[in-house]
């Protein structure tokens, strides 16, 4: 037998299958006092029925005695008789009024042993000769014997062991009965207590499995058992010094990518400047180099900024926004260039999603800047192929380009920062790593495809956000 896994499963079955031995035991000891109680009664039974039988058989044979008119008749019984012959006239059997079980039977005897009375069913063989008052057992039956007028007429009752047993045997299964009624109430009755002494336990547990990367406040321990407070001291000390260090981090990164703004802003401002009045084309070269570098730090220190922000938490609106506008507007946006359209497919209904706006505007343009910097067209010839957009009613939005699929071992590898596959286009491996922190941060999940659904080639981002519940109808 596999003991359960939780400790509330096991303290339910132990404690259970400890009050069951203990109740088997007290049936058991219970079992041996009533076995002695009930041999008790049944030989007070047994001597109260025969006392009360001998004076009654003694006036019977004295009241018998005296009618005879001192010669025998031919019924009556003389010396020499066999009194153990059923047939004797002088062991007389007393009739009785109806059909019954008998369970005490009796024979009264003479000083000789012979017969003088015996009930209906008394069978002469169960009863031993007279050895003296008190108790005798034989291997069938329990046998109290009594004497009157010194000795001359003895009485013997016999009860059959069988019947002992018998009501032994229904008196303690009655005594079970109740037992086999009370383990499965008592199993029910532990569990529910003990689940009720591990609520608090199980609310805790219940708040760290709630907890994720962005949520690093502390857990309350209200109601817990003094035994799991170290521990819960202990999980929010943890999670205080993971908070403080993720803050310094990402305050580090938030500040260093702010404050590298500006200082870049002016010195590419001074270059494209020097580009302009570079008196030769060496020189002008040079500079549009460094104009180049420059560009590429200002579009670091952005994606540093967001990255920073995306895993700072703070990705759920306080009210369910609407994302069919904020995706028209970007992808309107990001497909004015004719090198990179953009097709959008939009659903009819509006989205309703906990996700801040900002949030996901900041997801949407990285997955599409994503596709189209790594997208490729239909040809030379031809116009390029855009990139595809769609959001479904159930929240789901799809971003797929053109190209060569990107094998399954560099899928997984593509959502770490600074983390790129074999392309040579101009990025920072950041966009994908922005998308990722803003879809776990906001309770939605991304997912990187390639071959594209429907394609034998390119590839596809699926972002797949929690709808808000729609509120109740007044009333309701």
């Amino acid at each position: 037998m596999r003991a359960p896994a939780s400790l509330q499963g096991r303290l339910a079955l132990w404690l259970t299958l400890g009050a069951v031995v203990l109740w088997g035991l007290a049936l058991v000891a219970a079992g041996q006092q009533l076995r002695r109680e009930m041999g008790q009664v049944f030989d007070s039974a047994l001597e109260e029925t025969g006392q009360r039988l001998l004076p009654l058989a003694v006036v019977e044979i004295i009241g018998r005695d005296e009618d005879d008119d001192g010669e025998p008749d031919e019924d009556e019984w003389e010396p020499g008789d066999d009194a153990d012959d059923p047939g004797d006239a002088r062991a007389q059997s007393v009739a009785t009024l109806r059909a019954h079980d008998e369970y005490f039977t009796y024979l009264v005897r003479d000083a000789a042993g012979r017969v003088l009375i015996r009930s209906h069913q008394a069978d002469l063989a169960v009863f031993p000769p007279y050895a003296g008052m008190g108790f005798a057992e034989t291997a069938t039956h329990r046998v109290y014997s009594d004497a009157a007028l010194q000795g001359t007429i003895t009485i013997s009752v016999a009860e059959p062991l069988a019947h002992r047993r018998q009501t032994e045997r229904e008196l303690l299964l009655r005594l079970a009965l109740p037992l086999l009624l009370i383990v499965p109430f008592s199993l029910i009755g532990v569990w529910l207590a003990v689940r009720t002494a591990m609520a608090p336990v199980q609310r805790f547990r219940a708040g760290i499995e709630a907890r994720s990367g962005t949520d690093l406040s502390p857990i309350s321990d209200a109601g817990l058992p003094s035994e799991f407070r170290p521990n819960a001291r202990a999980v929010n000390r943890l999670l205080a010094r993971l908070r403080n260090a993720l803050e310094a981090e990402r305050s580090f990164t938030a500040n260093s990518a702010h404050e590298l703004r500006t200082p870049v802003a002016a010195a590419l401002a001074q270059v494209q400047r020097l580009v302009i009045e570079a008196p030769d084309e060496p020189t002008r070269a040079r500079a549009r180099q460094v104009e180049a570098a420059l560009q590429r730090l200002a579009r670091l220190s952005e994606k540093l900024m967001q990255l920073a922000r995306a895993e700072g938490g703070r990705l759920q609106a306080e009210a369910p926004a609407d994302l069919v506008p904020v995706l028209r507007l970007l992808a309107t946006e990001m497909g004015r260039d004719p090198a990179h359209p953009v097709a959008l497919t939009l659903p009819d209904t509006p989205v309703m999603a906990p996700i801040d706006p900002d949030a996901f505007a900041i997801l949407v343009r990285n997955l599409i800047e994503n596709a189209q910097r790594h997208g490729q067209g239909t040809g030379t010839d031809g116009p390029p192929e855009p990139v595809q957009v769609a959001l479904s009613p159930a929240g789901v939005l799809r971003v797929s380009n053109a190209g060569p699929a990107v094998p399954p071992e560099q899928l997984s590898r593509l959502l770490r920062p600074f983390e790129r596959g074999t392309t040579s286009a101009n990025g920072s491996g950041l966009g994908l790593a922005i998308a990722q922190a803003i879809a776990s941060g906001s309770g939605g999940t991304l997912e990187l495809r390639s071959p594209a659904s429907g394609r034998t080639d390119g590839f596809e981002a699926v972002f797949t956000t929690t709808l808000a519940r729609p509120a109740p109808a007044p009333g309701a």
